[in-house]
C-alpha cells in the first residue's frame, strides 16, 4: 500500500500536527533549535563538540515527539489485531504519548552527556566508567530507533549490521576479518569521541547544513517556491510539452535550496503532475518526469541534498571548489532532461498550451525580483567576499527576514493590512520559517548521526578490507570497479536519505576507488570519487523497488509506483552516465580548466553529448531514429565526453574530437530536419 503525498512530506518534516500540549512543545523546541543555530555564526561561541551534542539533542528528541512509533497502515492493522486495541497509543498521529516524552527526554540527555561531562571524559579517555558505557549504550539504541521513526528501517538496519559485524569480525571470511571489538572500545569510539556519532558529518550538519536548510524554508515561507513555479511556467509553458518542461525548471530552482528529492517531488509535483496529465502526458510519464527532475535537484548547488558541505570536509577542499566541480554536470543533466521532455512530447504529438492558460513572463518576473536578492546576496558573500558558508547563509537569512517584513509593510501601505497587523504577521511568518527549518532538519540530523555509527566501525579496520574486496572482485579493472561501486551505492541507498547514503559510501567505497585508481596509474582527484558515489546515491531515490520519490509521485498521479520508478530511472540514465565520464574526464568538473573559453567549450560539448545520449536512449532525435543513427548518437556522446579516449585510439588531438563530434551532431540534425520537411 503506497503512502500518500502527505505521509511522504511527513517522513521528511515530522508527522504529528502542531496541536495540543505536545504540539506546543514541538513548536518551542523547533524555534529554540533554530535560534540556537542562528546564534552560532555571530554571537554564541562554543566548542565544536558542545555544538554537536546540542544539535543532536534537538534532532533526536524532536524525532520522538514528531514521529509515532508505528506509522505504516499495514503494520498498524497487524498490531491492532494482535493487541486488540491495547497498542493504539503506539500509533497516534495526534500527539506524543507519555512514552514518547520519556524517550525524547532520555535521548536528549544521552546526547548531551558528552557535553555535560566533557572534561571528565577527556581525562579518562580509554578508561570509561560503567556510567559512560551505560549512557553510550542508551544513546546508540535510542538513536537507531529515532532514525527508524524518521527515516524508515533501512539506515538503522544497516548500522545494526555493522555493529554486529564489529563484534563477530573474526568469524568472517579472511578478506573481511579483523580482531573482534570489545563493547567498551566500540562504545568509546562511537559515543565518547569525534570519530563516531559525533563525527565530521554531524559537525557539518550543525555548523552549516542547518542554516542552508533554514534559508530554503524561509524562502519557501516568503513565497519564493510559488514564484519559481510560476516563473518556470511563464518561460516554458508555451512550448510543446511546456508543463513538463516547466516542472523540470521549477524542480531545479526549488531543488537548489530544498535539498530533498521527496519533499521536492511533493512540493512541485502537487502542481506540475496534474498539469502534465491535462496536457496529454500519461500518468506514469508525468510522475516519472517529476521524479527525475526532483532527484536531480540534489545535484544543484548550493545545498546538493545537504551533502555539499560534507563533501568539502571529506575532500579537505573549500565549499566553493565543490560548487565549481558540481556545476557543469548539474547544468547539462538538467538541460538534457528538458530535451527528453521535448522528445516525449514529440512522440505523443502534443501541442503547446494556449497562451491564455499561462502566466506571462513580463507579468510574473517583476513580482518576485525580491526573491532573487537573497540568492544573489548569498552567492556574492561566498564568491566575491569569500565569507564562510556559515556566515553567508546567516546573513542571507537576515536579508530574507527583512524582505518578509517589507512585504507585509507594503501590504499595509496599500491598505490591505493594518500596520500593527503587518508587523504581527511578519513575526508569524518568521516563526513559521524557524519551525519549518527545524522540522526539515530532523531527518538530516538523525541520519548523519546514525551514519556516524557506520563510519566508526569502518575506521576500526573495515576500510582496508573494503579496498581489498573491490580490488579482488574487479580484477584490477577500473571500469568494473566503478560498476561495482555504482551498484553498491544504488543498493545501499534504497530507503536512505541522500546525505546518509553519501556518508556511508564515502566511508566504504570512495577512498577505495580513489586509492585503487591512482595505484593503477590513473591520476584521479579525490572529489571525483566522492561525487561518483554521491550521484549514484541520488539515483537510488527513483530506483525500484524502494524508490521513495517514485512512490510520492505515483501517489499524486495515481499511477503504479514501480512503473513510475522504472520510467524515471530510464530518464535518469543520462545522470548515471555522467559520473563515469567525469571520473575519467576531469574537465567536466572544471579541474584544470582556468580559461573562460575552455570552460564554455567543456559546457557546450557536455550539453551536446547529453542531448545525443538522451536521443540515443529514447531512440528519437527530431524523428524516430534508425538503428545506425542511435549508434552514431552514442559515438558522438562518447567523443564529446571522453575526447581523451579517442585521442588515444586515433592519435588526433583531443580538441579535434570536439569539432568531429559537433560536426556529426550538426549533420544528423540537418538530415532529420530535412526528412521531417520532406514528410510534411
Amino acid at each position: 500500500m503506497s503512502e500518500s503525498p502527505r505521509e511522504f512530506v511527513q517522513r521528511e518534516a515530522g508527522s504529528r500536527p502542531l496541536r495540543g500540549p505536545t504540539g506546543v512543545l514541538i513548536i518551542i523546541l523547533c524555534i529554540g533549535w533554530s535560534l540556537f543555530q542562528l546564534a552560532l555564526p555571530r554571537w554564541l561561541l562554543l566548542s565544536s563538540e558542545i555544538v554537536r551534542c546540542v544539535h543532536l539533542a534537538f534532532a533526536i528528541s524532536l524525532a520522538y515527539l514528531c514521529f509515532p512509533a508505528v506509522r505504516r497502515p499495514r503494520t498498524r492493522s497487524i498490531l491492532q489485531r494482535l493487541g486488540r486495541g491495547r497498542l493504539a497509543w503506539l500509533m497516534t498521529d495526534e500527539h506524543a504519548g507519555w512514552l514518547d516524552l520519556v524517550l525524547a527526554l532520555t535521548a536528549a540527555g544521552a546526547a548531551l552527556y558528552l557535553a555535560i561531562d566533557y572534561e571528565g571524559i577527556a581525562s579518562r579517555m580509554g578508561r570509561p566508567l560503567p556510567r559512560d558505557l551505560l549512557v553510550g549504550s542508551v544513546l546508540v539504541i535510542l538513536l537507531l530507533e529515532a532514525a527508524r521513526r524518521a527515516l524508515g528501517l533501512a539506515l538503522p538496519l544497516i548500522a545494526g549490521l555493522f555493529i554486529l559485524y564489529a563484534f563477530h569480525s573474526e568469524s568472517m571470511p579472511a578478506v573481511l576479518a579483523f580482531r573482534n571489538v570489545e563493547l567498551d572500545k566500540l562504545l568509546t569510539k562511537l559515543t565518547l569521541t569525534t570519530e563516531g556519532i559525533y563525527g565530521v558529518p554531524l559537525d557539518v550538519s550543525a555548523s552549516v547544513v542547518f542554516l542552508f536548510v533554514l534559508f530554503g524554508a524561509t524562502l519557501e515561507q516568503a513565497g519564493g517556491g510559488k514564484y519559481f513555479i510560476n516563473l518556470a511556467y511563464s518561460l516554458l509553458g508555451r512550448f510543446r510539452g511546456g508543463p513538463a518542461k516547466a516542472a523540470v525548471l521549477a524542480s531545479g530552482l526549488t531543488g537548489m535550496v530544498n535539498g530533498s528529492s521527496i519533499a521536492n517531488t511533493v512540493t512541485t509535483g502537487t502542481f506540475t503532475i496534474p498539469l502534465m496529465i491535462r496536457a496529454g502526458f500519461p500518468a506514469v510519464k508525468a510522475g516519472a518526469i517529476e521524479v527525475a527532475a526532483s532527484t536531480n535537484g540534489q545535484l544543484m548547488p548550493p545545498i546538493m541534498g545537504a551533502a555539499a558541505f560534507i563533501i568539502a570536509e571529506y575532500c579537505n577542499i573549500s565549499y566553493l571548489e565543490v560548487v565549481r566541480a558540481a556545476f557543469v554536470p548539474a547544468v547539462i543533466s538538467y538541460l538534457a532532461l528538458i530535451w527528453i521532455v521535448h522528445i516525449e512530447a514529440g512522440k505523443l504529438g502534443l501541442s503547446p498550451q494556449p497562451a491564455a492558460d499561462l502566466p506571462r513572463f513580463r507579468d510574473v518576473f517583476p513580482t518576485g525580483l525580491h526573491f532573487l536578492l537573497p540568492l544573489v546576496f548569498l552567492i556574492t558573500q561566498l564568491v566575491v567576499f569569500r565569507c564562510s558558508a556559515q556566515l553567508a547563509a546567516f546573513d542571507a537569512i537576515l536579508v530574507l527576514y527583512f524582505l518578509i517584513l517589507l512585504q507585509r509593510l507594503r501590504a499595509a501601505a496599500r491598505g490591505d493590512l493594518g500596520w500593527l497587523q503587518a508587523v504581527v504577521q511578519s513575526g508569524a511568518d518568521i516563526a513559521l520559517s524557524l519551525i519549518k527549518g527545524a522540522r526539515n532538519m530532523i531527518g538530516i540530523g538523525v541520519a548523519v548521526a546514525a551514519a556516524g555509527i557506520i563510519v566508526g566501525v569502518v575506521t576500526l579496520g573495515l576500510g582496508n578490507a573494503i579496498t581489498e574486496i573491490i580490488d579482488v572482485l574487479s580484477g584490477g579493472n577500473l571500469l568494473v570497479m566503478l560498476v561495482i561501486t555504482a551498484a553498491a551505492s544504488l543498493l545501499l541507498g534504497m530507503g536512505l536519505p541522500t546525505t546518509a547514503n553519501y556518508i556511508v559510501m564515502a566511508s566504504l567505497t570512495a577512498p577505495a576507488i580513489f586509492h585503487l585508481a591512482n595505484a593503477g596509474g590513473y591520476h584521479i582527484p579525490l572529489i571525483a570519487a566522492h561525487l561518483f558515489v554521491f550521484y549514484f546515491g541520488i539515483l537510488s531515490d527513483d530506483t525500484p523497488p524502494v524508490g521513495l520519490s517514485a512512490y510520492a509521485a505515483a501517489a499524486i498521479s495515481r499511477a503504479d509506483p514501480i512503473r513510475t520508478g522504472i520510467q524515471g530511472f530510464t530518464y535518469d540514465m543520462r545522470t548515471a552516465l555522467l559520473p563515469f565520464m567525469f571520473f575519467f574526464n576531469n574537465e567536466l568538473l572544471l579541474i584544470g580548466v582556468d580559461d573562460p573559453w575552455h570552460a564554455a567549450t567543456v559546457l557546450g560539448a557536455g550539453l551536446i553529448a547529453m542531448i545525443a545520449f538522451a536521443s540515443c536512449t529514447q531512440r528519437f532525435f527530431l524523428r524516430r531514429n534508425q538503428w545506425y543513427e542511435s549508434v552514431l548518437l552514442a559515438a558522438i556522446s562518447l567523443m564529446l565526453l571522453r575526447p581523451g579516449l579517442w585521442e588515444a585510439w586515433f592519435a588526433l588531438p583531443r580538441t579535434s574530437w570536439y569539432w568531429v563530434g559537433g560536426g556529426l551532431f550538426t549533420a544528423l540534425l540537418i538530415r532529420q530536419r530535412w526528412q521531417n520537411l520532406q514528410s510534411e
